[in-house]
């Protein structure tokens, strides 16, 4: 009676442990999540610093990784509306990534442009690295940008990302090096640039034109490059380009480029945008897996 009595002890122990497994694995948490679109999402204080945020379905912690995009506009207009296209692209060829499109303050009279829009771009990372457990994402970064934005990708990827988060950087038509020629000759570059800058956030005498080319600021931590860019372009030189794949190679960095006839991006073949999107997907297959 006595073994009858602990055997039925035992038997119902087992069956709550059973139950409650059975439980565990019906809970909502255990389900995998579902797509979640986050718009306007603030990373700061200014109504510009706020970004929308694609979460896939099934993500997890582990293993969704995030590409994030960064609109142009001459660090003074444009908006993370323009890079809408690439959004919905990415959803069709790479549906288990996340997509960050991102907004940042743009200069005006009342705001510089540098280095403020390199700390937007951090602040965003920083507060996506601090949720990936609520997101459910894995804070590892793709970074393409298109003009002005591609400037602010490679200057985030070789200057502020320390924790080198950042695994490959897509550069469409973004300026590299100031000193090129071509901008003495077509604009009047350093007036241009005295006012993008916050003179108090940087060293007395500091030379802006070699300070924000991220020519040379390439090296051990620049991430692999993939950049494109116009024969005719008439506000960043195919010459920009080229010097910067030589920096590249010369630190040993994986690279592409591709130049294409045509302008700043916007008159190009369907061959050749369909080239560079091959190019951006390999990118993402190859250093984002």
């Amino acid at each position: 009676m006595k073994t009858f009595k602990h055997f039925a002890i035992l038997l119902l122990i087992f069956t709550t442990i059973l139950s409650c497994s059975d439980d565990d694995s019906n809970s909502p948490e255990t389900e995998p999540l579902e797509a979640k679109v986050m718009l306007n999402v603030s990373y700061g204080t200014h109504p510009q610093e706020v970004y929308d945020l694609y979460l896939p379905a099934g993500r997890s912690s582990q293993s969704t990784k995030v590409i994030l995009l960064i609109h142009g506009g001459g660090w003074t207009s444009g908006d993370k509306s323009d890079m809408n296209f690439l959004v919905t692209q990415l959803q069709s060829t790479h549906p288990e990534y996340a997509i960050v499109n991102v907004n940042y303050v743009l200069a005006n009279d009342n705001h510089y442009a540098f280095p403020h829009q390199f700390l937007d771009i951090k602040e965003v990372v920083e507060k996506l690295t601090h949720e990936k457990e609520i997101l459910q994402i894995k804070p590892e970064f793709g970074l393409a940008g298109t003009s002005a934005g591609a400037h602010l990708a490679m200057m985030f990827d070789s200057v502020y990302d320390t924790q080198n988060q950042v695994k490959f950087v897509i550069d469409i038509v973004g300026p590299t090096n100031f000193y090129d020629p071509f901008y003495s000759s077509n604009f009047p570059l350093g007036g241009i640039l005295w006012n993008l800058v916050d003179q108090s956030a940087y060293p007395a005498n500091t030379d802006y034109l070699y300070v924000l080319s991220p020519i040379f600021h390439v090296g051990n931590q620049t991430a692999p490059t993939a950049m494109f860019y116009g024969t005719d372009d008439p506000l960043v030189p195919s010459t920009n380009a080229v010097d910067y794949e030589t920096k590249l190679n010369q630190q040993g960095i994986s690279n592409t480029l591709r130049i294409y006839p045509g302008g700043h991006g916007n008159d190009w073949s369907q061959a050749n945008y369909a080239e560079a999107w091959m190019i951006f997907g390999q990118y993402i297959d190859t250093y984002l897996p």
